[in-house]
């Protein structure tokens, strides 16, 4: 049954976020939470193994078949170096809660609770983002710092991305939905590879059974192929409206991970 639970999540999760641009891990880090099949830093490893080989196979494709798509690789570049950086700190601050919380519990509530209000945020800037006035931030270092937090974020929750790296393109940059979805799969690539670098070379990889590694990155592929396959045959307001669906899922998803990830503190 496990097996059925990975294949399923990992797949459709990988397909949504590589529509949308949130990368796949923010579904499946919680879900596969959800089902305290495995521990805190096995779930968070796997999952940003999944995402990164989701994110490398989906730019490939939206690059190379997205004709509709305007991409800057001068200010992409800016914004993943930054993202590299930050991944880099995430990393090390989740190493941190792991061995300052009493248990993994604890870290798992903290984690579910930053992504709920996160999520929670993103949902409502996008009910409401029609009334409001969107940036246009041009300034190579601002770009660098917002590519920096955004990559700190998302290795810190373990989820490779995330619907506030959509948010912060869309506020920030004054750009359209699947043009930041683009960028936002952009920034995932590189500050997932830069959170398992770190993991590897710091001595921190969790244990885990290379046969479900295996087919979690398979997976990512396949939905990250499936994705960009999707993502070229729909428009612009039916990316918004997925979008949106995901967010009010992880809301719920996040609720339930905070009540499970406490409930054995008060009983």
């Amino acid at each position: 049954m496990t097996i059925v639970i990975i294949i399923f999540v990992c797949f459709f999760a990988s397909a949504a976020g590589s529509i949308c641009g949130i990368g796949g891990g923010v579904l499946i880090r919680p879900i596969l939470d959800a089902t305290g099949r495995m521990d805190v830093a096995s779930v968070s490893f796997l999952s940003g193994c999944t995402v990164l080989s989701m994110s490398a196979v989906s730019l490939y494709r939206h690059l190379r078949n997205n004709r509709d798509v305007r991409f800057d690789k001068t200010f992409a570049s800016v914004l993943a170096v930054g993202s590299v950086f930050g991944g880099i700190l995430g990393k090390s601050a989740f190493q941190y809660l792991l061995q300052t919380t009493k248990t993994e519990s604890q870290a798992a509530a903290i984690q579910a609770f930053l992504l709920l209000i996160l999520t929670a945020g993103t949902l409502v800037y996008e009910l409401y983002k029609e009334n409001i006035t969107a940036r246009h931030v041009q300034n190579r270092f601002a770009v660098f710092l917002i590519g920096y937090f955004l990559g700190l974020l998302s290795a810190f929750l373990g989820i490779g991305g995330g619907p506030f790296h959509l948010i912060a393109l869309f506020y920030l940059f004054s750009l359209k939905t699947k043009d930041a979805a683009l960028y936002s799969i952009y920034i995932i690539l590189f500050s997932q590879a830069a959170s398992l670098c770190y993991s590897i070379f710091s001595g921190s990889v969790p244990a885990f059974r290379m046969e479900i590694l295996l087919l979690m990155t398979g997976c990512g592929i396949l939905g990250g192929l499936a994705g960009s396959a999707i993502s070229q045959n729909i428009d612009h307001k039916m990316v918004d409206r997925l979008f949106t669906a995901l967010m009010a899922l992880m809301i719920l998803i996040s609720l339930y991970n905070i009540y499970r990830s406490l409930s054995p503190a008060f009983s």
